[in-house]
């Protein structure tokens, strides 16, 4: 007779993941009621006796991904009262006024794979709150749901994204933290696109985070070996800005604890090799009202309406003060090299790969803009959200007489310096993300800054990798 096993926690099936995980998905992106579905969630947890955790997640100012594994019984007799030192995050709050509040996000809720996370635990999204109950300021999660909520009301509109994040897979466990400039990483495949046979390190790799994606709800389109080698991209369907961050973010911690299993080390840095193509994350976006995409004209150039020409205009008369924020590690200034397709001219096209926005060739359904200057390491709630204010209200550049004669060509910042200076000048920037949290973004990305030489050269230093605000190296980093 088999003794009884001395642990019974919740393992579900992929199937029955993705069933409940899209379930849960659409009732995000219908807006159910937030206390409505507070209750549900609170009552399933309460029935369900084979969950012993819940997993609460917040992101930084630079957008790194935190997480807190709450006692289920305890969450459930603390959910609304949740506090968490502001001040031992980066970005947040000073020691004299440390106490800050988690307020989850309910629509959030999703059913986690077992063999990634461990049996037991659910995981939800959360906004940050001052100990007052309002909203907190650098929390650009909270200030994305803020303006969907705004635009919604005021004009019917409704926003739609989807992301293509590249990162790269690389030989041993903590590369990043073990880097250095004389060895640099070791890549496990020499491939390229399209590349790889089936069984092989990148591809099995691959499989392992697409199959999880699916269980997620993520509603994959494709995956694939990328241009350089040792480099992926998985794409999902389009959806809500705030999902899709949310989306961004498991993508990205899924191929992190996938590539820990199996002895490698699965990086978003933008340029972590010269000489090869760098990862981007290039941003889909379209305006709908009605379920109709107000970016589709048929008439229009490049089947573009005037809405979707003036929400490029916008962002290409604010490219270097949003440069800071599309691109914001010393590192993702090296992907902006011309050499390698880089996205780098202040200008617009349906074919040129080397501009800031392209026009995709779409119908009806998906007409769209693509922002493509993004790195991957960018926090994704502050750049959806800059992006989106900036195309729908942001301002017109005037041109001078002599502009409107000959264009010029017209390039981003090729250095975080440059960036950070156009950045602090910018009232737009302030406009949109407060004077407070604008010098707090300022002053992170000097220290990194001031720990690199300023000019970049041909090798990846060691500075502006083991300094990234990606790469978990708390004590160092308490060394600023």
């Amino acid at each position: 007779m088999s003794e009884k096993p001395l642990r019974n926690f919740l393992e579900i099936p992929y199937e029955e993941l993705e069933a409940l995980n899209l379930e849960a998905k659409e009732k995000a992106q219908k807006s159910v009621d937030s206390k409505k579905l507070q209750n549900h969630y609170i009552k399933y947890l309460e029935n369900e006796n084979k969950i012993k955790a819940v997993t609460v997640c917040f992101s930084d100012l630079q957008g790194r991904l935190h997480m807190l594994d709450y006692d289920k019984k305890f969450l459930l007799n603390s959910f609304d009262n949740l506090t968490f030192d502001g001040s031992s995050v980066r970005g947040f709050s000073e020691v004299q006024e440390s106490d800050l509040r988690l307020d989850i996000d309910w629509s959030s809720f999703r059913w986690m794979p077992s063999d990634l996370f461990g049996p037991g635990k659910v995981i939800v999204f959360s906004f940050i709150k001052k100990a007052d109950g309002s909203n907190h300021d650098s929390d650009l999660r909270g200030k994305l749901k803020n303006f969907l909520t705004e635009i919604k009301k005021d004009k019917g509109y409704v926003a739609n994204v989807a992301a293509e994040t590249e990162g790269f897979l690389f030989e041993g466990l903590n590369a990043e933290q073990n880097f250095s400039s004389k060895d640099g990483f070791k890549l496990v495949s020499t491939g390229g696109y399209y590349n790889s046979l089936p069984k092989d390190p990148l591809r099995q790799f691959i499989d392992t985070i697409a199959e999880a994606q699916r269980a997620l709800g993520f509603e994959n389109e494709k995956d694939h070996p990328e241009v350089a080698p040792s480099q992926f991209e998985l794409n999902f369907k389009y959806s809500n800005p705030i999902i899709m961050a949310d989306q961004i973010q498991l993508y990205k911690l899924i191929s992190r604890q996938a590539a820990s299993l199996v002895g490698k080390t699965a990086s978003f840095l933008p340029k972590p090799i010269t000489g090869i193509n760098g990862s981007g994350m290039h941003c889909n976006i379209s305006i709908s009202k009605d379920e109709k995409n107000l970016f589709y004209d048929a008439k229009g150039e490049d089947g573009l309406s005037k809405l979707g020409f003036s929400f490029i205009e916008k962002i290409l008369s604010s490219a270097s003060d949003l440069c800071l924020v599309l691109n914001s590690s010393v590192n993702s200034y090296r992907r902006l090299d011309p050499a390698y397709e880089a996205p780098n001219q202040i200008k617009f096209s349906a074919v040129d790969r080397t501009s800031m926005v392209r026009i995709p060739l779409a119908n009806e359904k998906s007409a769209r803009i693509e922002v493509r200057t993004v790195a991957p390491d960018a926090n994704p709630y502050m750049v959806f959200y800059t992006l989106l204010i900036t195309g729908l209200e942001g301002p017109v550049e005037k041109q001078d007489s002599s502009e409107t004669k000959r264009a010029r060509t017209r390039f981003l910042p090729a250095k975080i310096q440059d960036a950070i200076r156009l950045f602090k000048a910018s009232d737009f920037m302030t406009s949109i993300l407060t004077a407070d949290t604008k010098d707090k973004f300022i002053s992170l990305k000097k220290e990194v800054a001031g720990r690199s030489p300023k000019e970049l050269g041909d090798l990846v230093k060691t500075s502006e990798i083991i300094f990234h605000h990606e790469v978990t190296n708390q004590l160092l980093w308490t060394k600023f």
